[in-house]
Protein backbone atom coordinates (compact mmCIF):
# COMPACT_ATOMS: atom_id res chain seq x y z
CA UNK A 1 0.00 0.00 0.00
CA UNK A 2 1.57 3.56 -1.53
CA UNK A 3 0.24 6.75 -0.05
CA UNK A 4 0.86 8.99 -2.98
CA UNK A 5 -1.23 11.49 -4.48
CA UNK A 6 -4.21 13.32 -3.56
CA UNK A 7 -5.92 13.28 -0.12
CA UNK A 8 -9.00 15.14 0.96
CA UNK A 9 -8.99 16.41 4.58
CA UNK A 10 -12.71 16.05 4.85
CA UNK A 11 -15.40 18.13 6.69
CA UNK A 12 -17.97 16.58 8.93
CA UNK A 13 -21.14 17.72 7.59
CA UNK A 14 -23.03 19.00 10.47
CA UNK A 15 -27.37 19.72 10.07
CA UNK A 16 -29.25 21.18 12.84
CA UNK A 17 -26.68 19.83 15.23
CA UNK A 18 -25.89 16.77 13.65
CA UNK A 19 -23.94 14.84 11.56
CA UNK A 20 -24.99 14.53 7.83
CA UNK A 21 -24.94 11.65 6.27
CA UNK A 22 -26.37 12.70 2.99
CA UNK A 23 -23.98 15.82 2.35
CA UNK A 24 -21.21 13.27 3.55
CA UNK A 25 -22.53 11.18 1.24
CA UNK A 26 -22.48 13.68 -1.74
CA UNK A 27 -19.24 14.71 -0.51
CA UNK A 28 -17.49 11.41 -1.00
CA UNK A 29 -18.87 10.53 -4.32
CA UNK A 30 -17.08 14.10 -5.66
CA UNK A 31 -14.05 12.51 -4.15
CA UNK A 32 -14.55 9.46 -5.93
CA UNK A 33 -15.32 10.64 -9.27
CA UNK A 34 -12.82 13.21 -9.32
CA UNK A 35 -10.25 9.90 -8.85
CA UNK A 36 -8.53 11.14 -5.09
CA UNK A 37 -5.87 9.02 -3.84
CA UNK A 38 -7.82 8.94 -0.70
CA UNK A 39 -10.09 11.11 2.38
CA UNK A 40 -8.44 11.72 5.43
CA UNK A 41 -12.01 11.50 7.71
CA UNK A 42 -11.75 13.10 11.39
CA UNK A 43 -8.77 15.44 11.40
CA UNK A 44 -7.99 18.68 11.91
CA UNK A 45 -10.91 19.54 9.44
CA UNK A 46 -13.08 17.58 9.93
CA UNK A 47 -13.47 19.32 13.52
CA UNK A 48 -12.82 15.68 15.91
CA UNK A 49 -11.89 18.10 18.80
CA UNK A 50 -16.34 18.85 18.98
CA UNK A 51 -17.04 15.24 18.24
CA UNK A 52 -18.29 12.48 20.78
CA UNK A 53 -16.99 9.32 20.67
CA UNK A 54 -19.99 7.52 19.67
CA UNK A 55 -20.43 10.43 16.71
CA UNK A 56 -16.49 9.78 16.25
CA UNK A 57 -17.52 5.83 15.72
CA UNK A 58 -20.45 6.77 12.97
CA UNK A 59 -18.39 9.27 10.99
CA UNK A 60 -15.46 7.10 10.51
CA UNK A 61 -17.88 3.94 9.76
CA UNK A 62 -20.10 5.66 7.64
CA UNK A 63 -16.76 7.07 5.27
CA UNK A 64 -15.62 3.47 5.51
CA UNK A 65 -18.77 2.28 4.11
CA UNK A 66 -18.74 4.82 1.56
CA UNK A 67 -15.49 5.05 0.27
CA UNK A 68 -13.37 1.80 1.07
CA UNK A 69 -12.65 -0.26 -1.44
CA UNK A 70 -12.82 2.88 -4.20
CA UNK A 71 -10.10 4.85 -2.29
CA UNK A 72 -7.70 4.56 0.77
CA UNK A 73 -9.64 5.83 4.06
CA UNK A 74 -7.07 7.22 6.74
CA UNK A 75 -9.04 8.39 10.27
CA UNK A 76 -7.85 10.61 12.45
CA UNK A 77 -6.87 9.20 16.05
CA UNK A 78 -4.46 11.34 17.81
CA UNK A 79 -4.83 12.64 21.05
CA UNK A 80 -2.59 14.13 24.01
CA UNK A 81 -2.10 10.85 25.21
CA UNK A 82 -0.55 7.36 24.35
CA UNK A 83 -3.09 5.44 26.06
CA UNK A 84 -5.97 7.13 24.76
CA UNK A 85 -4.21 7.99 21.48
CA UNK A 86 -3.79 3.75 21.03
CA UNK A 87 -7.44 3.27 21.97
CA UNK A 88 -8.63 5.91 19.24
CA UNK A 89 -6.71 4.08 17.06
CA UNK A 90 -8.04 0.64 17.89
CA UNK A 91 -11.60 1.87 17.21
CA UNK A 92 -10.42 2.99 13.83
CA UNK A 93 -8.96 -0.05 12.96
CA UNK A 94 -11.70 -2.49 13.93
CA UNK A 95 -14.06 0.10 11.37
CA UNK A 96 -11.77 -1.14 8.83
CA UNK A 97 -9.77 2.03 7.44
CA UNK A 98 -6.41 1.58 5.82
CA UNK A 99 -4.19 3.90 7.84
CA UNK A 100 -4.45 6.25 10.79
CA UNK A 101 -3.54 9.39 10.45
CA UNK A 102 -1.75 10.45 14.10
CA UNK A 103 -1.20 13.82 15.28
CA UNK A 104 1.54 14.85 17.51
CA UNK A 105 0.70 15.39 21.27
CA UNK A 106 -1.02 18.75 21.64
CA UNK A 107 -0.78 21.67 24.56
CA UNK A 108 2.03 18.91 27.12
CA UNK A 109 4.14 19.67 24.54
CA UNK A 110 6.77 16.71 25.06
CA UNK A 111 10.95 16.49 23.81
CA UNK A 112 11.61 14.98 20.78
CA UNK A 113 13.00 11.66 22.58
CA UNK A 114 8.95 12.10 24.04
CA UNK A 115 7.47 12.02 20.62
CA UNK A 116 9.78 9.02 19.39
CA UNK A 117 8.61 6.96 22.12
CA UNK A 118 5.08 8.19 21.79
CA UNK A 119 4.90 7.25 18.12
CA UNK A 120 6.79 3.99 18.85
CA UNK A 121 4.36 3.12 21.47
CA UNK A 122 1.16 3.41 18.93
CA UNK A 123 2.94 1.67 16.01
CA UNK A 124 3.60 -1.36 18.43
CA UNK A 125 0.31 -1.78 19.54
CA UNK A 126 -0.90 -1.16 16.63
CA UNK A 127 0.04 -3.27 13.47
CA UNK A 128 -1.91 -1.20 11.15
CA UNK A 129 0.12 1.83 8.61
CA UNK A 130 0.53 4.98 10.48
CA UNK A 131 0.90 8.61 9.43
CA UNK A 132 2.34 10.92 11.63
CA UNK A 133 1.23 14.62 11.58
CA UNK A 134 3.28 17.58 12.36
CA UNK A 135 1.02 20.59 12.64
CA UNK A 136 2.77 22.75 15.01
CA UNK A 137 0.81 25.71 14.61
CA UNK A 138 -2.24 23.84 16.36
CA UNK A 139 -0.28 21.47 18.61
CA UNK A 140 2.57 23.95 20.37
CA UNK A 141 4.95 21.12 19.18
CA UNK A 142 7.18 20.38 16.07
CA UNK A 143 8.42 17.13 15.12
CA UNK A 144 12.08 17.42 13.45
CA UNK A 145 13.26 15.95 10.76
CA UNK A 146 15.83 14.03 12.34
CA UNK A 147 12.89 12.08 14.75
CA UNK A 148 10.60 11.66 11.85
CA UNK A 149 13.95 9.90 10.06
CA UNK A 150 14.39 7.81 13.40
CA UNK A 151 10.38 6.44 13.61
CA UNK A 152 10.88 5.82 9.38
CA UNK A 153 12.57 2.95 10.20
CA UNK A 154 10.31 1.39 12.78
CA UNK A 155 7.22 -1.31 11.05
CA UNK A 156 4.07 0.31 10.74
CA UNK A 157 4.89 4.18 9.97
CA UNK A 158 4.79 5.31 6.64
CA UNK A 159 4.38 8.37 6.23
CA UNK A 160 4.03 12.14 7.61
CA UNK A 161 2.02 15.23 7.22
CA UNK A 162 4.36 17.85 7.14
CA UNK A 163 2.23 20.79 7.84
CA UNK A 164 4.65 23.21 9.73
CA UNK A 165 5.01 25.45 6.92
CA UNK A 166 8.87 24.55 5.99
CA UNK A 167 9.50 22.90 2.47
CA UNK A 168 13.08 22.40 3.94
CA UNK A 169 12.07 19.81 6.66
CA UNK A 170 10.21 17.90 3.32
CA UNK A 171 13.77 18.20 1.80
CA UNK A 172 15.45 16.87 4.62
CA UNK A 173 12.64 14.17 5.18
CA UNK A 174 12.53 13.20 1.97
CA UNK A 175 16.46 13.14 2.01
CA UNK A 176 16.93 10.83 4.65
CA UNK A 177 14.21 8.37 4.91
CA UNK A 178 13.41 5.41 2.53
CA UNK A 179 12.15 5.57 -0.29
CA UNK A 180 9.04 4.05 0.54
CA UNK A 181 8.40 6.67 2.81
CA UNK A 182 5.66 8.63 2.05
CA UNK A 183 6.25 12.77 2.89
CA UNK A 184 3.12 14.27 2.23
CA UNK A 185 2.61 17.75 1.72
CA UNK A 186 -0.21 19.49 4.49
CA UNK A 187 -0.39 22.84 3.23
CA UNK A 188 -2.23 23.05 -0.38
CA UNK A 189 -0.12 26.50 -1.11
CA UNK A 190 3.08 24.95 -0.52
CA UNK A 191 1.95 21.69 -2.05
CA UNK A 192 3.89 22.15 -5.99
CA UNK A 193 6.56 23.30 -4.03
CA UNK A 194 6.80 20.33 -1.87
CA UNK A 195 6.46 17.74 -5.27
CA UNK A 196 9.55 19.71 -6.11
CA UNK A 197 11.37 18.10 -3.37
CA UNK A 198 10.09 14.59 -2.70
CA UNK A 199 6.89 15.13 -1.48
CA UNK A 200 4.65 12.34 -2.56
CA UNK A 201 1.48 14.06 -2.91
CA UNK A 202 -1.06 16.65 -0.24
CA UNK A 203 -2.99 16.24 2.54
CA UNK A 204 -5.80 18.87 0.93
CA UNK A 205 -8.40 20.96 2.04
CA UNK A 206 -9.47 22.53 -1.15
CA UNK A 207 -9.71 19.49 -2.93
CA UNK A 208 -13.06 19.64 -0.73
CA UNK A 209 -14.12 22.00 -3.17
CA UNK A 210 -12.39 21.35 -6.22
CA UNK A 211 -11.11 17.99 -6.51
CA UNK A 212 -10.53 17.77 -9.99
CA UNK A 213 -8.24 20.54 -10.00
CA UNK A 214 -6.00 18.64 -6.80
CA UNK A 215 -5.99 15.53 -8.56
CA UNK A 216 -5.14 17.19 -12.36
CA UNK A 217 -2.26 19.35 -10.73
CA UNK A 218 -0.72 15.96 -9.05
CA UNK A 219 -0.65 14.62 -12.53
CA UNK A 220 0.48 17.22 -14.58
CA UNK A 221 3.53 17.20 -11.94
CA UNK A 222 3.82 13.62 -12.38
CA UNK A 223 3.71 13.51 -15.97
CA UNK A 224 6.81 16.03 -16.26
CA UNK A 225 4.21 19.38 -17.31
CA UNK A 226 5.89 21.62 -14.87
CA UNK A 227 4.76 24.56 -16.32
CA UNK A 228 0.96 22.97 -16.42
CA UNK A 229 1.47 22.26 -13.06
CA UNK A 230 3.05 26.20 -11.82
CA UNK A 231 0.32 27.32 -13.88
CA UNK A 232 -2.87 25.48 -12.42
CA UNK A 233 -1.37 26.17 -8.82
CA UNK A 234 -1.59 29.87 -9.73
CA UNK A 235 -4.91 30.07 -10.70
CA UNK A 236 -5.44 27.74 -7.51
CA UNK A 237 -3.28 29.84 -5.01
CA UNK A 238 -6.69 32.64 -4.72
CA UNK A 239 -8.54 29.54 -3.47
CA UNK A 240 -5.98 28.54 -0.95
CA UNK A 241 -5.45 31.82 0.42
CA UNK A 242 -9.21 32.49 1.02
CA UNK A 243 -10.34 28.74 2.60
CA UNK A 244 -7.79 29.83 5.45
CA UNK A 245 -8.54 33.59 5.91
CA UNK A 246 -10.40 32.17 8.76
CA UNK A 247 -10.00 28.56 11.48
CA UNK A 248 -10.25 26.09 8.83
CA UNK A 249 -12.38 24.46 7.99
CA UNK A 250 -14.89 27.19 8.55
CA UNK A 251 -14.14 28.85 5.32
CA UNK A 252 -13.98 25.36 3.25
CA UNK A 253 -17.59 24.25 4.83
CA UNK A 254 -19.18 27.74 3.56
CA UNK A 255 -17.85 27.30 -0.13
CA UNK A 256 -19.32 23.87 -0.24
CA UNK A 257 -22.55 24.96 1.02
CA UNK A 258 -22.18 27.75 -1.81
CA UNK A 259 -21.95 25.14 -4.44
CA UNK A 260 -24.40 23.16 -2.87
CA UNK A 261 -22.68 20.30 -1.90
CA UNK A 262 -23.63 20.09 1.88
CA UNK A 263 -27.10 21.19 3.01
CA UNK A 264 -25.09 23.87 5.96
CA UNK A 265 -22.04 25.78 6.46
CA UNK A 266 -22.68 24.89 10.50
CA UNK A 267 -19.66 24.27 12.34
CA UNK A 268 -19.57 23.58 16.23
CA UNK A 269 -19.03 25.91 18.83
CA UNK A 270 -16.20 27.58 19.38
CA UNK A 271 -16.01 27.66 16.21
CA UNK A 272 -18.36 30.77 14.43
CA UNK A 273 -19.62 30.10 10.81
CA UNK A 274 -18.05 32.44 7.95
CA UNK A 275 -18.14 36.21 7.76
CA UNK A 276 -19.26 38.47 4.80
CA UNK A 277 -16.05 39.03 4.13
CA UNK A 278 -15.19 35.51 4.01
CA UNK A 279 -18.09 34.40 2.11
CA UNK A 280 -17.16 37.22 -0.69
CA UNK A 281 -13.48 36.24 -0.88
CA UNK A 282 -14.52 32.93 -1.53
CA UNK A 283 -16.96 33.92 -4.00
CA UNK A 284 -14.44 35.40 -5.87
CA UNK A 285 -11.57 32.89 -5.83
CA UNK A 286 -14.23 30.04 -6.95
CA UNK A 287 -15.49 32.73 -9.61
CA UNK A 288 -11.83 32.67 -10.69
CA UNK A 289 -11.74 28.73 -11.30
CA UNK A 290 -14.98 28.52 -12.77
Amino acid sequence: MRFEGIFTALVTPFYKGEFDRDSMEALIHRQLEAGVAGVVVCGTTGETPTLTDEEYEKVVGFVVAQAKGNTLVVAGAGTNSTKTTIERCKVAKALGVDAVLVVTPYYNKPTQEGLFAHFAEVAKALSLPLIIYNVPSRTGVNITPDTVTRLAQLPYIVGIKEASGSVDAVREIVRNTPESFSCLSGDDGLALPSFAVGALGVVSVASNVVPEAMVRLWELWKAGDTKGARMLDQKLAPLYKALFVETNPVPCKAALFMKGIIRSEEVRLPLLMASKATKEALEKALSAIE
